[in-house]
């Protein structure tokens, strides 16, 4: 299984950013796929993650911010950010479980089982 996330990089305060994650060696539609991030000397953070099409949850510092969607047929997962903060400079990653799992489990990271190496995004003027 080999998550990719790309689309990071320097944006300004109140700017938007389009990350994807391209999933290979797994059947996409039978996984949730979330994103978290890791910001500097902080613990990794939920940030979304979407189950089937419309079905998603979201971290309370982006909620209104952030839309999280995924493409089955392309095996793609999208993260887009709009009005960016300076605390939302962080290396971002995507992860990916079992559509089985609950909810409340995949709101931390010990609920997926496989994970990109991440894609670093810097908010600042």
């Amino acid at each position: 299984v080999q998550l990719q996330a790309s689309g990071g990089g320097l944006v300004q305060p109140g700017g938007s950013l389009r990350l994807s994650c391209a999933a290979s060696g797994l059947t996409f539609s039978n996984y949730a796929m979330g994103w978290f991030r890791r910001a500097p000397g902080k613990e990794r953070e939920f940030v979304a993650v979407v189950r089937r099409p419309g079905v998603t949850s979201y971290g309370g510092s982006v909620k209104g911010r952030f839309t999280i969607s995924r493409d089955n047929a392309g095996n793609t997962m999208y993260l887009e950010m709009t009005n960016l903060k300076p605390e939302d400079t962080a290396v971002y990653f995507c992860a990916g479980a079992p559509m089985s799992r609950i909810l409340s489990t995949l709101w931390g990271e010990n609920g997926y089982d496989y994970w990109g190496p991440g894609t670093l995004v810097t908010v600042s003027s």
